[in-house]
């Protein structure tokens, strides 16, 4: 057993620990650790994920205690690759939170090696009581990000964030409570194994705990009519907090799909397919009340955050099809919304900095100062984020597009995705031509009264202060780039989630008998 599996946990636990005993430390030594250690993170499950494409499903058994009694942490293709893509995209918000926004509290370092530590255990975990640990983790950490700056509305939005979030905990705790005093285990594949034998006396149970983890993970992917408190929350916070939120909500569509594929799928017994004829259906209506969120919204900022909501509805109207082909056409889409995302709040953050009185609030400004450098990343992110030609998004759509041509509900999928995009690329136009084009002058005291100019109190920006933005949104023709790999990897990935007694195989060995069971739906 290696035990470089458990470096993704291991490293931002410690580091966050030793930044909380330095906590009184010079911030050039925060920031120093905290890169090194993010850095050293996109290494490790870079090889995480060559890996799981080349090997087989690495299990780590904590204190070598032996499954299903023990803590465990699976790295299969899905798990290596959201671990990644979040190294990734932490790597370059920590860049961009280096230029400022790091210094308006001590905590922040520590509680961003911790909120990495909530999200890959989240990822990585083989034990559904452990992910409930791994949420509050991650959910304890983002509660101080969310904060971290300080005002008024940034409070208000922690607030209503953190009620609706200890609710859904509790919910959670009822679920697996549930599960638990019926199956009697905790291990996910052993209470897939034990759920494919379950009498019918305790179905209505079974499927009640099901749903009621199903509400808890549609709260933190934020689908309808649980995704209100993410605009505010994602809108008001500082921008390289709200960019690593973008892999958060992605953390429940991963628990969706890992969960109802592999406890709650075809060979669930009296729970089979459990989340079947309620995903897509609410997927669509978080798409479209998404996309009328990006049209309406009067702020920059939470029209972005409006886009979150719409990447959420497009992954998981895609993965309610519950086919293998429309599962990897959706982890092709998944790491180009989420770095477009991220690159985009940012984008809206120099902007902000830039635009003195109306800051991103959609309303005729002062012209901004760099307009030639903003602009061009305003441009290119809106034509990833909208999925328009040549950039990721577009390929990536169509690939859904493709992949759900045999579902019964393919005219509303197609409709509803289509629309949305058109939306949000109406959305982002009109906001683009209001920040850039509809400026107001600037008295000069000159004959003609009026010129064009920025405040002079507007902060320029040097290009290694933009480069984080500029990565994040150039990761796009990357993506295309790398079309052919991606997509192979992510087919691969899509057998492994459709098939789970290779998981389970994995995790308790070869109990063939149950194996067997399961692989013939009894």
């Amino acid at each position: 057993m290696s035990h470089f599996v458990a470096l993704p946990l291991l490293l931002p636990l410690i580091v966050g620990i030793l930044m909380v005993m330095g906590v009184n430390r010079s911030l050039h030594w925060q920031r120093s650790l905290g890169l090194l250690s993010t850095v050293s993170l996109v290494v490790i499950t870079g090889i995480l994920l060559l890996q799981s494409a080349s090997g087989p499903i690495q299990v780590y058994a904590m204190g070598d205690w032996n499954p299903p009694f023990g803590i465990v942490l699976v790295v299969d293709r899905l798990s290596a690759f959201m671990i990644f893509i979040t190294a990734v995209l932490s790597l370059f918000c920590l860049l961009y939170a280096m230029g400022g926004t790091d210094s308006l509290g001590k905590n922040f370092h520590a509680l961003f090696q911790m909120q990495l530590l909530g999200i890959n255990g989240a990822f990585m975990t083989g034990d559904i009581f452990n992910l409930f640990v791994f949420f509050e983790i991650m959910l304890l950490a983002s509660y101080g990000l969310v904060l971290h700056g300080g005002g008024a509305k940034r409070t208000a939005a922690s607030l209503h964030y953190v009620v609706i979030n200890l609710l859904g905990s509790a919910l959670f705790l009822v679920g697996v409570g549930v599960l638990y005093s019926i199956l009697g285990s905790l291990n996910m594949a052993d209470l897939a194994v034990r759920m494919s034998l379950a009498g019918e006396e305790n179905a209505a149970l079974l499927q009640a705990s099901g749903l009621i983890l199903f509400s808890v993970f549609a709260l933190k992917a934020a689908m309808l009519p649980l995704y209100f408190w993410l605009p505010n929350t994602y809108g008001f916070t500082s921008a390289p907090v709200a960019a690593l939120f973008a892999i958060m909500t992605k953390v429940g569509v991963y628990v969706i799909l890992r969960v109802y594929s592999l406890i709650f799928g075809e060979h669930a017994g009296v729970a089979a397919n459990l989340v079947e004829p309620w995903l897509l259906p609410v997927a669509l209506i978080t798409l479209v009340c998404g996309a009328i969120g990006v049209v309406a919204a009067r702020d920059l900022r939470r029209a972005i955050a409006y886009m979150v909501v719409v990447s959420v509805g497009t992954l998981l109207a895609v993965i309610g099809t519950f086919t293998a082909d429309a599962i990897a056409s959706a982890l092709v889409y998944l790491p180009h919304t989420t770095f477009v995302t991220a690159g985009m709040f940012l984008v809206a953050d120099m902007i902000r900095q830039q635009r003195i009185h109306e800051a991103t609030t959609l309303r005729p400004d002062l012209p901004v100062a760099q307009h030639r450098l903003l602009g061009l990343l305003f441009f290119a992110g809106a034509i990833a984020i909208a999925g328009l030609p040549p950039l990721s998004g577009f390929m990536a759509k169509a690939m859904m597009l493709v992949a759900v041509q045999q579902s019964s509900s393919v005219a509303y999928i197609w409709a509803i995705i289509l629309l949305g995009g058109l939306m949000g690329l109406i959305a982002i136009g009109r906001a683009g031509s209001i920040i850039f084009w509809k400026v107001l002058p600037l008295d000069d005291g000159g004959k003609d009264a009026y010129t064009k100019k920025p405040h002079p109190d507007a902060r320029i920006f040097s290009l290694s202060y933009a480069f984080p933005a500029l990565a994040l949104i150039a990761i796009s023709p990357l993506l295309v780039m790398f079309a052919g790999p991606l997509s192979e990897f992510a087919t691969a990935a899509s057998q492994q989630i459709t098939t789970p007694t290779e998981y389970i195989r994995a995790v308790l060995g070869s109990d063939v008998v149950a194996l067997m069971k399961i692989a013939g739906g009894q």
